[in-house]
């Protein structure tokens, strides 16, 4: 069932307040129990980020002869949906990232769609993936595979500050990598999985 709607009336731009919350996945629909958990699956306050987990009338309440998954994804009625997201005090949802895609670096959470969004804002990129690759101090450390639009160039130190500048430096990618393609999914979203795993192949670990 559709969890959160945003609708006309929210389609407002006369704000920088109201122009951020046109991005955002609307408000919560009745008959939805929407809470935003930490790992160990405790509420957390309002505009902290962590997973969405949802329960309704129309939530299943496990996966059909799969208990493993069942009991990985289900607690209490609620399902865990994997997305990483937040809830402003005006009541709207904000997904952020999918957890699998959050990198953990050096103790700091970074999500992945952020970067992105942040390069995208530079006129010279045209799509970029952006991952965790091994590091032997911090453990994974923020690296973007970036295609550069026609006839518009830049430089890797260029595209780093442009991150840092707006979104601070523990975020910014300390490595990018020019490409000419990225693994699009048929309906051309990058599959960030298969760029991690030029990586991360052979390791036992992936973070």
């Amino acid at each position: 069932m559709c969890i959160s709607v945003l609708n006309k009336h929210d389609h407002d731009t006369s704000t920088e307040a109201a122009r951020r919350r046109v991005s955002s996945a609307g408000r919560i629909t009745p008959g939805v129990e929407l809470i935003v958990a930490d790992d160990e699956g405790r509420p957390l306050p309002t505009g902290a980020t962590g997973e969405i987990w949802l329960r309704t009338r129309a939530t299943i309440i496990g996966y059909y002869r799969n208990p493993e998954g069942t009991a990985a994804e289900f607690t209490n009625g609620f399902w865990k949906s994997g997305d990483l997201g937040y809830v402003d005090d005006r009541g709207y949802l904000f997904i952020v990232d999918r957890k699998k895609d959050m990198i953990i670096t050096g103790g700091f959470n970074v999500y992945a769609v952020e970067v992105e969004a942040a390069l995208s804002e530079h006129p010279a990129v045209m799509m970029s993936a952006v991952v965790g690759v091994p590091h032997a101090d911090w453990g994974e450390a923020v690296h973007a595979e970036v295609i550069l639009r026609q006839d518009i160039t830049t430089s890797t130190d260029q595209l780093i500050d442009h991150v840092k500048a707006r979104l601070g430096g523990y975020k910014a990618p300390k490595t990018i990598k020019f490409v000419d393609e990225l693994p699009l999914s048929p309906v051309g979203k990058v599959l960030r999985r298969q760029v991690k795993e030029r990586y991360w192949g052979g390791r036992d670990r992936r973070i």
